[in-house]
């Protein structure tokens, strides 16, 4: 007999099929030279700035590899801590920041603080595709609530109340939104924040694309209700540094402190190094995240333009974010046929809607976070494989 396994394994496992097979298939070929055109993913196609890598060798050319806070460095937290001031008018200082290993890194460390087994956590059904195994490690239960395309993928907040029982501990939602790109308005804050302070409920508000929406700026929960929101970010998106795995947690300083302590048995804390190109980062914050907004803006309207008369990949046009959604019901075709028709057809990798939920199951997720001609590229290509698509009726 084997030995066993913990039931986390259970939990952790995708819902069905691996939701990035496809990506790395994708991914393998282009790298084997092949005509792939990749927008299964959001890593733009950006170079980190300069003077965050300069600063990077820098520091490792001085031996900065030691070992480090876990929660981060000082003078770190504090230029995070102001940063977030400046976009979301939330006072907070260092010590209501931690420094992780990336959002996804954040969004587990807020789940395993604020969940426990036997607890509900709420979601909007579509999410991106990590929230279901990242909240279920826990041991909480996932409850799904609708943010519907009948309401534009905005959140159904009567649905939410609706299902809240005494068990619900969190809701947890991304603004702008992964797949969709919808923005949490100002009015969707409010009532969110009112029925999380009428239920003593955590909210944890992924808003790593906050800087792509218009003016870099969002409606904020955290500044709405600060004792009870935790604001996950990092640089990924804004400087192009996916791969750097620079996260953090903006919360009460009680919830930092036990998330320390989690840290110190889980990543011991990032590197020296790291932490110093990501303090760079920080305070080059306007700059790139001006760029950033103007490349995905541009990227965004392109895209939309070459394909808004497609009526077997109609783009749903997003608020913010690096994603459009394609609604390939007049295709006739199941999303996941259309996904796995298209790459084989014209060699264009996209993700089949439904790895983020029901409300998407009709759609495929596209990255249009990528060089122009490649997009415009992938979009002829869209535009004749639908043309061979017979629409239903």
């Amino acid at each position: 007999m084997s030995p066993r396994f913990s039931p986390l394994v259970e939990r952790i496992a995708h819902d069905g099929p691996d939701p990035w097979a496809l990506h790395w298939r994708a991914r393998a070929a282009h790298a084997a030279g092949e005509d792939v055109i990749v927008l299964s993913v959001g890593d733009p196609d950006l170079d980190t700035p300069g003077p965050v890598v300069d600063k990077a060798i820098e520091r490792l050319r001085a031996h900065d590899t030691h070992y480090t806070e876990s929660g981060g460095r000082q003078p770190l937290r504090e230029a995070i801590a102001a940063a977030h001031l400046e976009r979301t008018g939330q006072p907070v200082t260092a010590e209501n920041v931690i420094f992780l290993n990336g959002a996804q890194n954040g969004l587990f460390v807020a789940a395993q603080i604020i969940s426990a087994p036997g607890d509900e956590v709420i979601t909007f059904d579509p999410m991106y595709a990590t929230y279901p195994a990242t909240l279920r490690a826990s041991g909480a239960r996932l409850v799904r609530v609708p943010a519907p395309s009948s309401r534009r993928f905005h959140p159904d907040l009567d649905a939410l109340e609706a299902a809240i029982t005494p068990r619900t501990r969190a809701v947890f939602l991304a603004t702008p939104s992964n797949p969709t790109g919808v923005v949490v308005t100002a009015e969707e804050v409010d009532r969110l924040a009112r029925i999380a302070e009428r239920h003593s409920l955590w909210i944890v508000s992924d808003e790593v694309y906050a800087a792509t929406a218009a003016e870099g700026r969002i409606p904020s929960l955290g500044k709405r209700l600060p004792e009870q929101v935790l604001t996950v970010s990092s640089l990924s998106k804004t400087h192009a540094m996916t791969g750097w795995r620079c996260g953090w947690v903006v919360g009460p300083p009680a919830f930092v402190g036990h998330a320390d302590l989690l840290a110190q048995c889980m990543i011991y804390g990032l590197p020296g190094f790291i932490q110093e190109a990501a303090l760079v980062a920080v305070g080059m914050r306007a700059l790139a995240e001006r760029e950033v907004r103007a490349y995905c803006r541009a990227r965004r309207d392109a895209f939309y333009g070459a394909l808004k008369d497609v009526v077997a990949a109609r783009p749903i046009l997003p608020d913010a974010g690096m994603f459009m959604l394609l609604d390939v019901r007049g295709s006739g075709l199941p999303a996941a046929a259309f996904v796995a028709g298209l790459y084989e057809a014209e060699r264009v990798s996209v993700l089949d809607g439904a790895v983020f939920g029901e409300e998407t199951k009709d759609f495929v997720r596209v990255c249009f976070a990528t060089d122009e001609a490649s997009l415009l590229e992938a979009a002829r290509r869209i535009r004749r494989y639908a043309g061979t698509l017979t629409p239903p009726g």
